[in-house]
């Protein structure tokens, strides 16, 4: 039996959009406590990624959009992390990722871990020459890929059970 997988692309006249924004707000503060609990956790695993590409996937670029927009920004101010002159890149990377991951499955309408590839893999070349242009560092542009490979697969996994089966 092969389940099938539900996505939904909510629009901003919908309550649901906004709830769902939101919960995954909620989530982008719990997700980093965790994970910054392992040494350099956050860089690694990427847990605000995880979140977006899952919610914009399943739900809509717009519901990943307005949470990539917020997360970051509730997160700085309620912890003091991402620090401020992260902000913009991280907020421009998870822009990125909402806007790509949305419309991907806007277009194919289904959930294959190809297309998560591709979608994690156009962001994250969006990302980082948008982090190259922000901040001129080539080292963290990289690093993303160096260190930050196994918070891809955690995305990847993670984003294609929550689209397939949730």
């Amino acid at each position: 039996m092969k389940a099938s997988a539900k996505l939904y692309t909510l629009t901003y006249d919908e309550v649901k959009t906004y709830l769902w924004a939101t919960f995954f707000v909620a989530c982008n503060f719990v997700l980093p406590h965790v994970f910054h609990l392992i040494p350099q956790g956050g860089i690694i695993f990427a847990p605000l990624s995880l979140v977006i590409l899952a919610g914009a996937y399943k739900l809509g670029w717009r519901v990943g959009l307005m949470a990539a927009l917020v997360s970051p920004l509730v997160n700085h101010l309620l912890t003091g992390m991402p620090a401020w002159n992260i902000l913009p890149v991280m907020t421009f990377k998870l822009a990125a990722l909402a806007l790509i991951a949305g419309f991907t499955a806007q277009y194919f309408k289904k959930v294959t871990f190809a297309l998560l590839i591709g979608t994690v893999l156009v962001s994250m070349l969006i990302g980082g020459l948008g982090e190259l242009l922000l901040t001129g560092g080539v080292e963290a542009a990289i690093q993303d890929f160096t260190i930050g490979w196994p918070g891809i697969l955690l995305q990847l996994t993670g984003a294609y059970f929550v689209c397939k089966y949730i």
